[in-house]
């Protein structure tokens, strides 16, 4: 479809796209929580506060899971719509769940899975309901936004979120990869001063970061075009 057209050079986006989606996923485990011995799910950012004793909560959980083994497998079309055998898709989890923590995750996990499967409308449809307030998941998700934005030719939008994303992750491990994606797209734009303001913002405060180490050719590159 033209409005899912990918953008050229310098943009890498199919790697810049999974930067986000592969920091979920690597980092699950340090989310995971056990419910009732036998239910897991990624949780420590949305608050589990009244998780045991809403049967609601525990029931979203349990049906969660089920599609998150499929999302880890990487079969992102069962996790979304569920199987014949009677697992429940994030599709479903999202809708019928709705106001649940679980339900929340799986508008989170939907997105992701839209964006794995390069629909990229759907996937900012679904990120978007997503909601939470941590440094780690909250802006892997909205990092995940800006390349979807990307992906669409929507370059103005996709670098304010992750220049965005950045900020609101404001660590040495994220923040950087989000700087230099919005930086590329902004010299792609030909808006070079907010191309080098992005650079220079790895140099002054993330200048223990891996990308810091070749930012100066970055900058350079910028200031001269």
């Amino acid at each position: 479809m033209a409005n899912q057209k990918q953008t050229q050079d310098p943009l890498n986006l199919d790697e810049a796209m999974s930067t986000s989606e592969a920091f979920i996923i690597k980092y699950k485990n340090k989310f995971l929580i056990g419910i009732a011995a036998i239910v897991i799910i990624v949780g420590g950012f949305i608050g589990y506060k009244n998780f045991i004793s809403e049967p609601n909560e525990i029931k979203a959980a349990e049906t969660l899971f089920k599609a998150e083994q499929y999302f880890g497998a990487g079969n992102y079309e069962a996790a979304l719509n569920g199987d014949s055998l009677g697992t429940t898709g994030f599709l479903t989890v999202a809708q019928k769940f709705s106001g649940t923590d679980a339900g929340e995750l799986a508008n989170a996990y939907a997105g992701i899975c839209y964006a794995q499967l390069g629909q990229y409308e759907n996937a900012i449809l679904y990120l978007d309901k997503f909601s939470a307030d941590d440094q780690l998941i909250s802006p892997a998700i909205l990092g995940t936004m800006g390349n979807c934005y990307a992906q669409l030719g929507q370059l103005d939008k996709a670098a304010a979120t992750l220049v965005k994303a950045a900020s609101k992750a404001n660590s040495h491990a994220l923040s950087p990869i989000y700087l230099v994606q919005a930086g590329q797209i902004y010299e792609k734009l030909g808006k070079n001063s907010e191309a080098v303001k992005a650079y220079q913002t790895i140099k002054d405060k993330y200048f223990n970061s891996y990308q810091a180490l070749d930012i100066d050719k970055y900058i350079e590159r910028a200031s001269i075009k």
